[in-house]
């Protein structure tokens, strides 16, 4: 694609609008740790939840999402729709639990929380985990879709996206701090979702003029679902084929899965739906909140801000952005139905990089002069919003729970700064390298999701009951490590299983592990368990025991505002919210305008609910 004079030209300026401010935080982001890690612990909630939903939009999102509408039609996204259980239970039931804390991450939380030489080295080894390995295999799967992006739209290869992108990331990143990259987030932010709306308007204007209805966006929305409402799409090997709608396939259309094909639907609904938003760790969306959440969620300025914070993210991440990605991608199956199709499109891309994640970025040669411009800057900000945040969460790892707890605890607040600063860079080199070895954004989601398979629920348990210790971190994490890699190993000897079952019998097998280790292994210190119990005051019958044994009253934990029922109204009230919002979109988008407005209906009750919760919640 060429770009003109209008498109760099605005490509330049989003570029300015989103950089530069960030270049004023330098100094403050200098004076300490704190501020170059957690912005002092002074950011309003609209400001954290703008950074968390501009994080979890990067440039390898929309490419995902396109996929799965291609391979599993638009039920393929309850894959990441079920994470609204995760998400809205983290408002509710964590959020102000982490602010109360007062750690600077939420590794420092295993100190605060567990005892002895176990509780240490969990923190250690996790930092080097999660900041190094985790950290960068979700940056490599961020570069290598920036890779295809670019490889398709303009021909790039590898290693110039590569570097363009590591100069604009770690200079800012390592230069302004925590402080730089939620100014950038915010920016960022509005800029990306003026991108993909217009992606997704000129994609249906495309779909009418080749399907001959017209020039206009409605023309195509409504010849778009025409078209796909009789179709329906079955996986064969590793490609979908399309067919008409007989019932042995899933309808493409269709926001729930055809549960005749149970292969299907255990994978994209059921065990997300029953296991998945619990049982699995994925950055994002972790069962209680964790790596860059909580990292907003401490930085917060008060348990409020903590839990506006998070709930405006988790409205925002579930409702506002789908639908374009997903219009998008319904739009290109007519465009192109098949991957030669996208071949004979863009003859110089290098075949490697082209997949069914490839189709997002193809539709994008339709955008006119200026609208280019915008999209590639808003790729750009994607791009950038996601990185920038994995650099500094990584690198606080690095630093504040390995480097300056574990190798030299005495040095000054400049060096630490600085430390932070050079694990920048080398973060960014290490998920370079990792861009090269992976191949779509879906053998990397199951990858994720395999390693994290069952410690999701202990991460939630250890706020609420006394008996999850160290040991029981130190047992999930090997567990489900060990059983990952015995999957991986049969999959490459070709006796491998369905993913969703490998999903179940790793869950199975972790929590068995650690359940065993909370009953059977070392407990954590009771002087650890009260002080943890005096500062935090976790809610829940879990805590009896110790609040007993520390003389403090029952009262205690609900002058701390926990109460646990209307906790779990808001979290039952907060999740009809968002699916029914989302859903009624969709409907209104597919012209089912009866059933959109019982939806809708339902949005009103539950949103009325939620309010009434949070008012209690915040008085």
């Amino acid at each position: 694609m060429k770009l003109t004079g209008i498109d760099w030209a605005i490509i330049i300026g989003s570029i300015l609008i989103c950089f530069v401010p960030a270049l004023f935080y330098g100094k403050k982001s200098s004076e300490s740790t704190s501020e170059f890690f957690a912005s002092g612990q002074s950011v309003p909630w609209w400001l954290a939840g703008l950074s968390m939903v501009a994080t979890t939009f990067s440039s390898d999102t929309p490419n995902w999402v396109t996929e799965q509408v291609r391979k599993f039609g638009v039920a393929g996204n309850w894959q990441w729709w079920a994470f609204v259980l995760t998400g809205v239970s983290t408002v509710f039931f964590f959020a102000r639990l982490w602010r109360r804390s007062g750690v600077m991450t939420d590794l420092e939380f295993y100190e605060l929380r567990y005892s002895g030489k176990a509780a240490s080295v969990v923190r250690g080894f996790r930092a080097v985990y999660l900041g190094l390995f985790f950290n960068c295999f979700i940056m490599g799967m961020v570069t290598l879709a920036a890779c295809k992006i670019a490889n398709i739209l303009f021909g790039m290869p590898y290693w110039q996206t590569i570097v363009i992108c590591g100069v604009l990331n770690v200079v800012f990143a390592a230069h302004s701090g925590l402080w730089g990259v939620l100014i950038i987030d915010m920016v960022q932010f509005f800029i990306k979702m003026t991108a993909v709306f217009a992606a997704a308007y000129f994609a249906l204007k495309e779909v009418a003029r080749r399907t001959g209805v017209g020039e206009t966006a409605f023309a195509g929305l409504q010849k778009l679902v025409e078209t796909l409402g009789t179709q329906q799409v079955k996986v064969e090997g590793h490609e979908p084929v399309m067919s008409a709608i007989d019932g042995t396939g899933q309808p493409i259309l269709n926001i729930m899965p055809n549960f005749d094909m149970w292969q299907l639907a255990l994978m994209i609904f059921i065990v997300p739906i029953a296991i998945g938003w619990w049982a699995n760790w994925y950055p994002g969306a972790e069962p209680g909140g964790g790596s860059y959440i909580a990292q907003r969620m401490l930085a917060s300025k008060s348990e409020k801000d903590s839990l506006g914070g998070t709930l405006f993210f988790n409205v925002a991440h579930y409702v506002l952005r789908p639908w374009p990605w997903i219009i998008t991608a319904l739009c290109s199956i007519i465009v192109y139905p098949d991957l030669a199709s996208i071949k004979e499109a863009f003859p110089n891309a290098d075949p490697k990089l082209i997949g069914h994640d490839s189709a997002f970025p193809a539709m994008l040669k339709f955008l006119p002069v200026g609208f280019m411009g915008l999209m590639v800057g808003g790729l750009i900000a994607a791009n950038s919003s996601t990185i920038l945040t994995h650099l500094n969460w990584g690198a606080s790892y690095l630093v504040h729970d390995f480097y300056r707890r574990f190798i030299n605890p005495t040095a000054s607040e400049k060096h630490y700064v600085n430390a932070g600063r050079f694990c920048t860079l080398l973060l960014y080199v290490v998920a370079a390298y990792l861009s090269t070895i992976l191949s779509s954004a879906q053998e990397a989601f199951e990858i994720l999701i395999s390693i994290g398979a069952g410690t999701g629920l202990l991460y939630m348990l250890r706020w609420f009951w006394w008996r999850i210790n160290a040991w029981c971190e130190v047992v999930a994490m090997i567990s489900s490590f060990l059983v990952s890699v015995t999957f991986f190993i049969m999959k490459k000897q070709g006796h491998g299983l369905p993913f969703a079952q490998t999903v179940i019998i790793s869950v199975a097998f972790t929590t068995i592990c650690w359940m065993l280790t909370a009953f059977f292994g070392p407990q954590t210190d009771r002087k650890t368990l009260i002080s943890f119990f005096k500062k935090v005051q976790p809610a829940g019958p879990g805590w009896d025991a110790v609040r007993r044994e520390a003389g403090l009253p029952e009262s205690t934990v609900k002058e701390s505002g926990d109460h646990m029922g209307l906790a779990t109204m808001g979290w039952i009230s907060g999740c009809a919210v968002i699916w029914s919002s989302l859903f009624a979109i969709g409907k209104f988008l597919y012209g089912e305008y009866s059933m959109a407005w019982i939806l809708t209906a339902i949005f009103v009750v539950s949103g009325l609910v939620l309010l009434r919760v949070i008012k209690k919640l915040w008085a």
